[in-house]
């Protein structure tokens, strides 16, 4: 059995790092086993401009220890106010990496979401002539359908036709959590891609219910059933470059999460690599590891790969993660629910391993 493995640096295609005294707690350990990531938008208020997107990469920078090799790539908040000229040159101008559209209420921080796709049409023709990408929250928001379908609902209803009025718009569907998700990205031909998280590739409805609630699992879109479980796995470790590791990594405090009305995230940055490892090497596939976490996403974007190396250790039982204490409260970390055998081995200077 393999206990070493030595890949490109990964990237995490889907961050959220917050701000203020969290942002200063979670941003080491990101950077302690990623190159870089795309650092989502939805702060209060969400980074809707160049200035502020310029803005928010500073802090983060600033709340990375001195000696971290990483870079945050940042995000625009799609609005229904939102200007195209602004988007194209923002991009244009590497301050950007790709707009983030939330659907109005679908998820924490989207009020400001869009509620009518007509109206960001402009911007998003003006984003597909200038090779914008765009990251969707892919659920809709009727309260009509059921919360566990909505995902499903939104490929026919909103995404199909979006793609259809405007062909040439590259689109990453994030958070895949469903077996339709996956053939939906599948079948869709080039120009769309598909996240795929560490949590959403072991967890079912039955780890977030069964039992009790279990307000660390929850998050959204939320935990399907284990078909839909086992298709995620199933697209992660095929070596399909249409997938790759985007964690949706999403502190909050604990005092929000075990809560009346709990907050949706799941806190993955210090595990998600052992995560995604425990699951390739139950699959036979730790040979395409390096592929969905450190060469697919950089592939989409244009980016080039990462130069140095990550190490992982395979070895006796680590001890649960436990919390992060931060600013803003303590932060429970993910746990599987299984014990994590695979370590990052800390990098020398150059992300080279030791």
């Amino acid at each position: 059995m393999t206990d070493l493995l030595t890949i490109a640096r990964p990237d995490d295609w889907h961050l959220h790092l917050r701000d203020g005294p969290m942002l200063a707690a979670v941003a080491p350990e990101t950077a302690r086993h990623f190159a870089r990531a795309l650092v989502m938008p939805n702060l209060v208020p969400p980074v809707v401009t160049a200035a502020g997107a310029a803005a928010y990469r500073a802090r983060i920078l600033e709340a990375l220890p001195r000696e971290a090799a990483f870079t945050p790539l940042m995000t625009l908040y799609l609005t229904e106010a939102t200007d195209p000229a602004e988007v194209v040159a923002a991009h244009a101008a590497g301050v950007v990496t790709a707009v983030k559209l939330y659907p109005a209420g679908a998820t924490t921080n989207s009020a400001s979401g869009v509620r009518e796709m007509d109206r960001v049409m402009p911007v998003l023709e003006a984003m597909a002539e200038a090779g914008v990408p765009l990251c969707i929250h892919g659920e809709v928001t009727d309260p009509e359908v059921d919360i566990f379908d909505r995902e499903a609902v939104f490929l026919t209803r909103v995404l199909e036709p979006l793609r259809r009025r405007v062909p040439g718009l590259r689109v990453v569907l994030e958070h895949v959590t469903t077996a339709e998700g996956v053939e939906y990205v599948r079948g869709s031909g080039p120009g769309i891609a598909g996240t795929l998280t560490a949590h959403h590739l072991v967890l079912t409805r039955n780890h977030l219910l069964a039992g009790g609630i279990r307000p660390h699992y929850y998050c959204l879109p939320v935990a399907k059933r284990a078909r839909h479980r086992d298709a995620l796995v199933a697209a992660a470790t095929s070596g399909d470059g249409r997938f790759f590791l985007g964690t949706d990594s999403a502190p909050h405090p604990d005092g929000l999460k075990e809560h009346a009305c709990g907050c949706a995230g799941c806190f993955t940055a210090p595990v998600a690599l052992a995560v995604v490892a425990a699951v390739f090497e139950a699959a036979g596939a730790l040979d395409r590891l390096e592929g969905f976490v450190s060469r697919h996403g950089a592939a989409f974007y244009g980016l080039p790969e990462n130069a140095g190396t990550l190490t992982l250790r395979r070895g006796e039982a680590l001890p649960p993660a436990g919390k992060l204490v931060t600013g803003a409260g303590p932060v429970t970390v993910f746990d599987p629910g299984f014990a994590l055998h695979w370590k990052v081995v800390p990098a020398r200077a150059g992300g080279a391993a030791a």
